[in-house]
């Protein structure tokens, strides 16, 4: 390739928008007994968008469409975060805003105070650069399924009504003991980047952010 088309698609890659997020991954133990778990009950809710396992990560910032100059900055924004690390546990299940009206389907979360911590620090951080908070309270939860044309926004929203695309699981999870899927250690967090497609979303990590040794 000539310089001058090199240039080119360099000026065409920097003028695109890219959806971005922060969010944990997942350590690979507790990420093979979520999938387990998916498989097992995936039936009982053929009509949903089940998350693919290997997406899964638990969101700390919905960012949104940004050119890449702005995603640069956002990446050396979140690089100045100090935090420590922390741990995180995966038990018990439910439905987002209510069982009834259910949209989404989720893990939850337990988690020592580092968690709200960096979620703040990621919020005060970008809010910096004009990137506004969220509305409402931090929410930690591991989405696995959303109802057809369902966002996954935790709180209750106009238009919501009674759903049974995910009665019969409920049905069945009512019968069960609480879930538990184990315990982290939180050490590192991610700039990632969602490119939408018909075959779901595609999440690809775009920058990496330590945390600190916690200190005793």
């Amino acid at each position: 390739m000539d310089q001058d088309a090199h240039s080119a698609l360099c000026l065409v890659c920097s003028t695109e928008n890219m959806r971005t997020f922060v969010a944990l991954d997942l350590d690979p133990e507790i990420r093979e007994k979520i999938s387990n778990f998916m498989n097992n009950v995936r039936g009982k809710a053929p009509d949903v968008r089940w998350v693919n396992e290997e997406s899964l990560h638990v969101t700390l910032k919905f960012i949104g469409e940004k050119p890449e100059p702005d995603v640069k900055r956002i990446e050396a924004a979140l690089g100045l975060i100090k935090a420590e690390q922390f741990q995180l546990t995966f038990k018990g299940t439910g439905f987002f805003p209510t069982p009834k009206a259910a949209r989404v389907f989720w893990i939850g979360l337990e988690a020592e105070r580092g968690l709200a911590c960096l979620a703040k620090a990621v919020e005060d951080s970008l809010l910096k650069l004009g990137i506004p908070k969220e509305a409402r309270a931090f929410s930690p939860h591991l989405t696995l399924a959303r109802a057809r044309d369902g966002s996954g926004a935790p709180g209750w929203r106009k238009g919501d009504k009674p759903n049974r695309q995910f009665g019969a699981l409920q049905a069945f999870l009512e019968q069960q003991p609480p879930s538990e899927f184990g315990t982290m250690t939180a050490r590192e967090f991610f700039l990632y980047q969602s490119q939408l497609s018909s075959k779901g979303a595609r999440y690809t990590k775009i920058a990496r952010f330590e945390l600190n040794p916690a200190m005793v």
